[in-house]
């Protein structure tokens, strides 16, 4: 028999890795796929990273350098976490804007032993100066160490065990082209279909110990923005809304009632979506209009419009990209009820009688 949906918060457990500080951390960490078995969807590849992994183990050596790609929330750290599970090596990770000086990359990558894995999240971002000592380390494993200065400075070249750099992007195209080629293998992550986030909710809600009929993991799921990050997001809210209701069972209307109580709509958008539509709508008349302004009318910083805001909005029609700028889609007024003229719609999608 299910626990009480009361106990869904404390189940824990500690064999997860590196986690978070933050609220969230011990909700993810118990719900992260610990094999490619329990990885759900990205079959093709989740298909070449298990040839990869089992090639290099009948080898002997590390895997390849891999390059994960795509929006957040689709399970490019989780990935990295299997690799260096599967492969029974140690995970290290950082980040691109953690890497300031030549020195920092130095110190991460002295402290490796063979087969380890070493993850980059945004790795776009990484300072050039650091980008193009990464190079010989990937290529050679050899790092160039400099002693003294001036005229008595000399080079050294520091050894390294072979490694596996396993690399994070969101904006794959602000990676230089030196940088991207010496990657073995370039994974696009992409958006999740309704049915494969299904799966995703149920097995986070039997980890949980929550129980969901299908149709209450149906609804959950066609609201996440193909996004398996935030469809556990989305369960954990709707989990805490049946615990205040005394409801023990998670079905469709439930799971519908706790996503409006937090302003999630049909389409999966939130109130910061909902607002950069309308903004272009009715203050720009539907674009085109820059991102810069955009991001000034809402206040929102570019970067978060850029990179979690826009991506799934393309993605599914809602705005087009210009030259000039961005604009709404026929399908951006329909959501939020107006024809193309900026005219409120019944439900219906007629006009109001003026």
């Amino acid at each position: 028999m299910p626990a009480p949906i009361g106990e869904i918060m404390s189940q824990q457990r500690n064999d997860i890795g590196p986690q978070r500080q933050d609220g969230e951390a011990p909700y993810e960490a118990t719900v992260r796929p610990q094999g490619f078995d329990d990885f759900v969807g990205q079959d093709a590849v989740k298909a070449n990273l298990n040839v990869m992994v089992q090639a290099a183990r009948l080898r002997g050596t590390a895997c390849d350098h891999i390059l994960f790609a795509g929006p957040p929330g689709l399970g490019k750290t989780t990935l990295s976490l299997i690799i260096a599970r599967e492969m029974g090596a140690q995970l290290h990770t950082t980040s691109g804007p953690v890497l300031e000086k030549k020195g920092d990359l130095a110190g991460i990558l002295s402290g490796m032993s063979a087969g380890d894995v070493l993850f980059i999240d945004e790795i776009h971002r990484l300072n050039p100066i650091v980008e193009e000592n990464l190079y010989p380390a990937m290529e050679d494993f050899e790092f160039d160490i400099v002693i003294g200065e001036g005229p008595h400075a000399r080079s050294l070249k520091l050894q390294l065990p072979r490694f596996t750099l396993v690399g994070a992007t969101t904006r794959a195209g602000l990676l230089t082209s030196p940088l991207q080629d010496r990657f073995g293998y370039v994974a696009r992550m992409r958006y999740y279909d309704v049915e494969n986030l299904t799966r995703v909710v149920e097995r986070s809600a039997r980890i949980l110990l929550a129980d969901i009929t299908r149709e209450g993991a149906h609804e959950i799921a066609r609201r996440s923005r193909g996004t398996p990050r935030i469809a556990n997001r989305l369960l954990r809210r709707v989990c805490d809304f049946a615990l205040v209701k005394r409801v023990k069972i998670i079905d469709a209307d439930l799971a519908n009632a706790a996503l409006e109580l937090f302003e999630i709509d049909k389409a999966g958008f939130d109130y910061m979506d909902r607002k950069y539509l309308s903004t272009i709508i009715e203050k720009f008349g539907g674009g085109p209009v820059g991102v810069n302004t955009i991001s000034a009318a809402i206040g929102e910083e570019r970067d978060t419009i850029e990179d979690v805001v826009e991506p799934y909005l393309l993605q599914e029609g809602f705005i087009d990209r210009t030259p000039r700028g961005r604009i709404a889609t026929e399908r951006a007024y329909r959501h939020l009820g107006l024809n193309l003229a900026g005219k409120p719609l019944d439900d219906q999608g007629n006009l109001f009688d003026s």
